[in-house]
């Protein structure tokens, strides 16, 4: 059973300030936990589970609750099985070397986990947050990411000097640039993705080598910012 003080402190875990003073985070859900379990079995602290999901398991930590409890610590509309409690991964500053995301004061959760998920997918290994950007132990970051959190490096740039520093290409997301047809395939650079209702701001767009867009066909205004990521990593790393 569930101590009052177990349970208050992982429902603390759902501010920032408890996760920056503990240095933990929560992951929730079959998929997200087991695969963190696969990949960075070592940040694991506590996880906490119902019968029916600990059955057959050997890993360590684990203590089986009831769904009630369950409840309690959960942080979903609809608790999923298990919450683990995780420490959060140390972040190094990337070298520019390889290709790399910079996100400009991205600020929604949903939108920052996807475009962790899709850096991964596409083999991008660091991305670098200017301040304002969410914060990513944030929980729907977290399930966003899908444990992609685990094998991306996220680097928060708060004194927003990194970019002015490389020497690589940097491309930036714009309405009004290049058409991304036009460009070729890289395995180097930076693409600055910027604000969901702003855009990036004028002093990173002067940094910028290209501006590029997404050819438009139809008559939406502008493209969630996860979805351009995509799209523009898949022409130009695909």
């Amino acid at each position: 059973m569930l101590s009052k003080k177990v349970v208050k402190d992982i429902q603390s875990l759902g501010l920032k300030k408890h996760r920056e003073e503990s240095g933990l985070f929560v992951a929730e859900g079959p998929k997200i936990v087991e695969e963190l379990l696969l990949v960075a079995p070592q940040q694991v602290v506590a996880i906490y589970a119902t019968e029916e999901w600990s059955k057959g398991k050997n890993y360590k930590y684990i203590e089986t609750i009831s769904s009630i409890e369950l409840e309690k610590i959960s942080g979903l509309k609809t608790p999923n099985e298990v919450v683990a409690v995780l420490e959060q991964f140390e972040s190094a500053m990337p070298g520019g070397t390889s290709f790399t995301l910079y996100l400009d004061t991205l600020q929604d959760p949903g939108n920052f986990g996807t475009i962790i998920r899709i850096a991964d997918w596409f083999g991008v290994k660091d991305i670098v947050c200017s301040k304002g950007c969410a914060d990513l132990y944030n929980p729907k970051v977290v399930q966003s990411t899908m444990a992609s959190i685990a094998r991306v490096n996220v680097y928060y740039d708060e004194e927003e000097t990194w970019l002015s520093e490389q020497n690589e290409p940097v491309y930036a997301a714009s309405l009004h640039g290049r058409s991304l047809a036009g460009f070729d395939k890289t395995s180097k650079g930076i693409l600055i993705i910027g604000n969901e209702s702003k855009g990036i701001r004028k002093e990173f767009l002067q940094m910028a080598s290209e501006l590029i867009t997404i050819p438009k066909r139809g008559e939406a205004e502008s493209l969630n910012a996860a979805v351009a990521t995509g799209i523009i990593l898949s022409h130009l790393l695909g």
